[in-house]
């Protein structure tokens, strides 16, 4: 404790001294300003030596009333080494209060007064010359601090660092990260032509093209993007070329999250996938986005998934009267509710642990708290899973759906909306041929509802980012495992986009649905899966081990294509679709079938899963959706009497 008070004193000792110098400092530039306005004002030996001896009372009464002035209003409190222009600014009231109060004191004294020009040179001198001072000041001790750090043998000099951006946020980053001991700054990088071989706080601005010779020439290991309002497609090139170059690439907050308050400029964080995929985040419609949700009793099944509890945390930010939670997978129910009663949205929850499948259950819920809207998320969605359980899966996915439409006609609810998939799409695997199974059984029932009865509706679209089943959670299991990365196809090609987007999307869908309606999201540009990989690893800081460079950290090894798995994906069986008042929603016109032609085989599949018969099962799926076409064919002899039946 003693070792403690002693540091502390010694501490406040140094504090007092330097600010005991700073008014000292400042006393003698009372002196020189009061000074210096007289010999500007007379400027001739003779009205000086006349003026000024009369005045000289005055002099001392200004230092005296001056530096109290200084020290009450908090000019010593600031930092010298962090003085900025809003601190330097806030002297020009401190004077003019010291040149008001000297005024003052000399009228009331009464004698000899010094011209009226003289007050105001006065002010002007001392402000100009304090804050000039102060400029000096501080940049003397950071060029001290500067060297004594350089100098200092146990300092840890900081990276070699470029900040790509000479803009007002690369200036603002410039300023924050001066004092800190990660980043050596060395200078810019921009792509504007027009202030290329300029210098900003005496940092010189560089082009891009200059990037092997700053690297050479300084040993650049970091690069830090300045640019908060950089397209999604421009930050991907830009962290390709610079990962690709060995260079560690971190960037600033987003202007929302910078406007917010949440985060600062200095908040710098590593470059996520996350980032650079997709297409740029569209301004949603507010009135669609509300039109199903808003003041109405909401119904999630397979709530606790990536797209249903999405859908839970948008439903529930939009003003639901109360939302219905259900989910079988008792852990995802119970984090999705407690996270959901941590915000205080004064929405009624309801938790529901039951299985979508159970169509009894749903219509007692339906009908015992009055729902109005379905979004119908539970499903099985794992291709390679769904493949190897083809029963399993036929059976959930056509029983959930089939339960929620039977709950809907049954209760009135007044909109029900599907989660599809582009594996629905002239499907290669089980998994999507029992989503368009799926879509076939809700436009049959749409096709049957009269005028006025509940709107039936699906959405179908691709791969969203952090999906349990998207391919990005397992290279980054990879990449921390040391690899290698493991890519079913050199060539295979993925959509993404981010859940609270896609999200988005569907309740705006949703407000535009009119029945039995197909929409279609925009997915923005495909994304090669073996691009992504190696971005993956670049941006972990290690290099791809390949034939052109043997020495690299990891590898890309490809496994072949899964059984059932697409080279691409695509959203449309036909080429018939219309745009709707949303410019990333269309909405599509496909083949469907009657009731009195799907019900029977419909019937035939159910009869086929209750006996396990996968041979039957897969004979029946091709005859509900002909397009299916699987790239491993089922050869058993069950089935091949099956298809000839």
């Amino acid at each position: 404790m003693i070792p403690q008070l002693t540091i502390l004193r010694h501490v406040q000792k140094q504090l007092l001294a330097r600010r005991l110098l700073l008014v000292v400092f400042d006393g003698l530039m009372i002196i020189a300003a009061y000074l210096g306005a007289f010999i500007l004002r007379l400027p001739d030996a003779t009205s000086l030596s006349g003026f000024l001896p009369s005045t000289i009372l005055l002099l001392p009464l200004a230092v005296i009333t001056g530096l109290p002035v200084l020290v009450v209003s908090g000019w010593y409190r600031g930092l010298t080494r962090y003085a900025g222009s809003h601190s330097l600014y806030g002297l020009v009231p401190r004077s003019g209060s010291m040149v008001l109060i000297l005024l003052l004191i000399s009228t009331l004294i009464g004698g000899p007064q010094p011209p009226r020009s003289f007050w105001i040179l006065y002010w002007l001198l001392f402000t100009g010359g304090a804050i000039a001072s102060r400029i000096v000041l501080r940049d003397v001790l950071v060029h001290h601090l500067d060297q004594r750090d350089n100098h200092n043998p146990d300092n840890i000099q900081g990276d070699a660092t470029l900040i790509y951006g000479a803009g007002a946020s690369g200036m603002a980053l410039l300023m924050a990260l001066r004092n800190d001991p990660r980043f050596r700054i060395i200078g810019f990088l921009d792509d504007d032509e027009g202030i290329q071989g300029r210098t900003l706080q005496n940092m010189g601005i560089h082009t891009p093209v200059r990037l092997p010779r700053l690297i050479e020439r300084h040993g650049v290991t970091k690069v830090l993007l300045a640019m908060p309002a950089i397209s999604r497609r421009r930050k991907r090139l830009l962290v390709d070329q610079l990962t690709h170059r060995g260079l560690e690439v971190l960037s600033i907050p987003s202007l929302a999250q910078m406007a917010s308050g949440q985060r600062i400029v200095s908040d710098l964080q590593a470059v996520a996938i996350e980032d650079l995929l997709g297409r740029e985040p569209s301004n949603p419609d507010p009135v669609l986005l509300k039109a199903g949700v808003q003041g109405k009793v909401v119904m999630v099944t397979g709530a606790g998934g990536s797209i249903g509890s999405e859908l839970c945390r948008q439903v529930v930010a939009l003003g639901a009267s109360r939302l219905l939670l259900v989910e079988r997978n008792e852990f995802a129910l119970y984090a999705i509710e407690r996270e959901l009663r941590s915000h205080p949205f004064g929405v009624e929850l309801q938790a529901v642990l039951g299985d979508a499948c159970d169509a009894s259950r749903l219509t007692l819920l339906c009908r015992r708290h009055a729902v109005d809207t379905i979004f119908h998320a539970a499903a099985y969605k794992h291709v390679p899973l769904v493949e190897a359980n083809l029963c399993a899966g036929i059976a959930n996915n056509i029983g959930a759906t089939e339960a929620v439409i039977a709950a809907t006609l049954a209760t009135g609810v007044s909109r029900l909306t599907l989660i599809s998939t582009d594996k629905a799409v002239r499907p290669t695997n089980v998994m999507g041929a029992s989503k368009r199974i799926c879509e076939l059984l809700l436009q049959a029932a749409a096709a049957e509802i009269k005028a006025g009865g509940p709107i039936l509706s699906m959405v179908r679209f691709g791969n969203v980012l952090g999906s349990s089943g998207s391919v990005i959670p397992l290279f980054h299991q990879q990449i921390s495992t040391g690899g290698p990365v493991t890519v079913t196809h050199p060539a295979i090609t993925r959509y993404f986009m981010t859940i609270p987007e896609a999200v988005q999307l569907v309740l705006q869908s949703t407000g535009m649905a009119i029945g039995g309606d197909l929409f279609l999201l925009d997915m923005g540009e495909p994304v090669r899966i073996a691009d992504l990989a190696r971005q993956m690893i670049e941006l972990s800081g290690l290099r791809v081990r390949d034939e052109h460079n043997s020495d690299g950290d990891i590898a890309i090894q490809y496994t072949g294509l899964r059984p059932g798995e697409k080279l691409y994906e695509e959203l449309l069986i036909s080429a018939d679709n219309q745009p709707t008042q949303h410019p990333l929603i269309r909405r599509a016109n496909e083949p469907h079938r009657e009731a009195e032609q799907l019900l029977p085989l419909i019937q035939q599949l159910h009869e086929a899963l209750a006996n396990w018969d996968e041979a039957t099962t897969g004979a029946l799926l091709r005859r509900l959706v002909p397009e299916y076409d699987p790239y491993e064919e089922l050869s058993t002899p069950a089935l091949v009497d099956a298809m000839a039946r």
